[in-house]
């Protein structure tokens, strides 16, 4: 079964395809209206299982979108509606769902919700994101990159803040993209070893610099998210940013990096709490452009799922 669970469990070559094919996608629809059809149909006569235990916007639209796009049909469902995990057991549900629909894509909160989700579909399963992975991002991200500065392999991404779960897959993709990586941020919300370990075990730098200044210099990507998700209590906000406060990206902070660095946020954003607005809004930044790209790089990822 061809899941896409995770960046650093799919191999570069079929990564590489699917950011190409993405890419091929995004050029044949120029100049369409959204809710036009692409010019072949792979998902024609598919029906795709939309999952939400955790709340969307980017994630929803453009998966129903580039499902439709594509010729299929979508069946978004929400954690509440299923009982998902409670009223009936996940492998239960994987193996019910696998006899109504052709692909299930879920966004969760733990992990093992989903790779148990895929240990008993009979049908592909996508990571719309869980609390420590979110795959499609960084494949928008890549892909984002690459056309406004060709081959991403050989750069220097910088990460300043969380080592959350759009943390975790940036260094997933390091290493199998061959970009070094900088985190810089707290002690305490470093990302998880584990990842840290991947990426080097692939032959790229992975450094870690609790200097912000410093680690931005020579920078050909800054990237940042949210100080506080979606998933942390309440309780932990103001914690949060009396740690995270030092590592904002403001125009003094991006001024470190190379002339053309990129700006990156996988958004919803916090403007002037991670990020500024004159830096999300000015010249590094391709926020908007990288928020596109999830349709694109995202209708690449079902399409490889399906042999498609």
């Amino acid at each position: 079964m061809t899941h896409f669970l995770d960046i650093h469990t799919t191999t570069p070559a079929d990564l590489r395809q699917m950011i190409d094919t993405g890419r091929a996608m995004k050029d044949a629809r120029k100049g369409r209206p959204k809710g036009a059809p692409d010019d072949d149909l792979p998902l024609a006569g598919h029906m795709v299982a939309l999952i939400f235990e955790k709340p969307s916007t980017r994630t929803r639209v453009s998966f129903d979108v580039g499902v439709r796009q594509m010729g299929g049909q979508t069946m978004v469902l929400s954690g509440k509606e299923m009982q998902l995990g409670h009223g009936e057991t996940i492998a239960d549900t994987a193996r019910v769902l696998s006899r109504y629909v052709d692909l299930i894509m879920i966004r969760t909160f733990e992990e093992q919700t989903l790779l148990e989700m895929a240990e008993h579909a009979t049908v592909p399963v996508i990571n719309g994101l869980t609390n420590r992975t979110h795959p499609c991002q960084i494949m928008a991200d890549i892909m984002t990159y690459e056309e406004h500065r060709g081959p991403i392999a050989g750069k220097k991404v910088v990460w300043s803040g969380d080592g959350n779960n759009v943390c975790a897959s940036f260094l997933h993709a390091a290493g199998q993209f061959g970009f070094d990586f900088t985190f810089t941020g707290p002690p305490t919300l470093d990302p998880e070893r584990e990842w840290i370990d991947f990426a080097r075990t692939k032959g790229v730098e992975v450094a870690i610099e609790r200097d912000p200044n410093k680690a931005v210099d020579g920078a050909d990507l800054v990237v940042t998210d949210t100080w506080v998700s979606m998933h942390d209590p309440e309780s932990a906000k103001e914690r949060r940013h009396n740690q995270l406060r030092p590592y904002q990206v403001n125009e003094d902070l991006m001024a470190r990096a190379r002339p053309d660095a990129l700006f990156m946020h996988c958004l919803p954003a916090h403007r002037n709490d991670e990020a500024t607005s004159a830096v999300m809004d000015g010249p590094h930044s391709v926020i908007f452009d990288e928020a596109e790209n999830r349709l694109h790089a995202q209708k690449a990822v079902m399409r490889w799922c399906l042999g498609k």
